[in-house]
């Protein structure tokens, strides 16, 4: 059973207030990168136009820059918080920009374009101060329940945003399924906004958040050259599974259920996990299992291209473990660490700073996976991303915290 949290109520109920949020922004990312692109060209948009979408990410891997701003509003010098206003502010503001675009219509690209991006900012900037609130509303024995619910919420929300929205799409229209999710959101983010009073007031204690004060402490330089090392090791190269999967022979339709339902499925059920072993195991101890995991997964993949040793149904269970399963366990650790490494009085630009370097990190090593696997085969690409998370596993050990 939950104890109390640091902010006077109970932990489950701050968990339930921020699973909330953190599904609602998975909602909106998974309807503008994976269902809108589809609906886009179903309705004729040429493809260099729906390659665009992929910029609406932007506010996502820049949001540091305004997450002082955020911050110093989120935690007034007088004291209180305002975590709930900016809650409020961006979810509104999030919601008319999808009452608008289903108005518009998705053959309208630029409206949509431009609407999207807007919900993006509003979603990264919500982002920031409910991250803020995780870390200071949670003590430290729940980080790791924390990053369960931002990890599973994830995978959640991207189902419904991704999944649910193309069944409403088809069966119901635009209209309604845009109009639809614009619902979810409203009712995802109840419990956070009737939360928010019961948090404790900070103390003020003259703090300033900043970029400066950020980087000068040595956790957050930590932090950063954790973020990356673990995403180049854990993340970057399966951005590669699905072409590799396609050249394995099998179709799009298969693949779309497997990553809809299975990764859902798995991905929820391992950030679940995760949060139980980062408490009973530490943090430490489950970012080297997740690598070894990893390891042993595009270890698997690169002997399949090499002999096509695996079965289908084998390499298809593989695939799900690696880019759902795995994932999930390893992320649920390496963001539990970030919230002991974030200051509770500027929390959200911290947290944030961690993020964007996943991002950027992320949005680089992918493309790089790209010209390396084209350059040498996915042979040569898979075993050495295997080396590369083999090789991470010590240096993880170095860098984390014990428990």
């Amino acid at each position: 059973m939950l104890a109390r949290s640091e902010a006077g109520g109970s932990a489950a109920a701050v968990l339930a207030g921020i699973a909330g949020l953190y599904v609602a922004q998975s909602v909106i990312g998974g309807l503008t990168w994976t269902a809108l692109p589809a609906i886009m060209r179903d309705q004729g948009v040429p493809l260099d136009r729906i390659g665009l979408v992929s910029l609406i990410a932007l506010p996502w891997a820049i949001k540091f820059l305004w997450s002082p701003a955020v911050e110093r509003y989120r935690l007034p010098a007088g004291g209180g918080n305002r975590s709930g206003n900016i809650v409020l502010a961006g979810g509104l503001v999030s919601i008319a920009g999808l009452i608008a675009i289903g108005m518009i219509g998705p053959a309208a690209f630029i409206p949509v374009f431009a609407c999207l991006t807007i919900v993006a900012f509003a979603a990264a900037t919500v982002d920031i101060a409910c991250d803020g609130y995780a870390v200071q509303a949670l003590a430290k024995k729940h980080h790791g329940w924390g990053n369960a619910a931002q990890v599973g919420g994830a995978y959640l929300g991207s189902a419904i945003g991704a999944g649910l929205f193309l069944v409403l799409a088809e069966r119901a229209g635009w209209t309604m399924a845009i109009w639809s999710m614009a619902g979810i959101l409203v009712l995802l983010g109840i419990p956070f906004l009737l939360l928010v009073s019961r948090i404790q007031p900070h103390d003020p204690g003259g703090h300033r958040p900043s970029l400066l004060a950020a980087l000068a402490r040595s956790e957050i330089r930590r932090g950063l050259a954790a973020a990356a090392l673990y995403v180049i090791a854990q993340k970057a190269s399966l951005v590669m599974l699905g072409p590799f999967m396609v050249d394995a022979g099998f179709d799009l339709a298969t693949l779309g259920m497997l990553n809809g339902i299975g990764g859902m499925t798995v991905g929820l059920g391992a950030a679940l996990a995760g949060g139980g072993l980062v408490r009973v195991l530490g943090i430490r101890a489950v970012l080297a299992l997740a690598l070894c995991l990893q390891a042993a997964c595009l270890g698997l993949f690169a002997a399949h291209a090499a002999t096509q040793m695996l079965p289908g149904p084998l390499l298809v269970a593989v695939a799900v473990a690696s880019s759902s399963g795995v994932m999930a366990l390893g992320f649920v650790a390496l963001y539990a660490q970030f919230m002991r490494w974030s200051d509770p009085r500027q929390a959200g630009v911290d947290f944030t700073l961690f993020q964007c370097m996943d991002a950027l990190v992320s949005m680089g090593g992918g493309t790089l996976a790209g010209i390396v696997a084209n350059a040498f085969g996915y042979g040569w690409f898979f075993a050495g991303a295997a080396a590369v998370a083999t090789a991470a596993v010590p240096l993880v050990i170095a860098i984390a915290d014990r428990d």
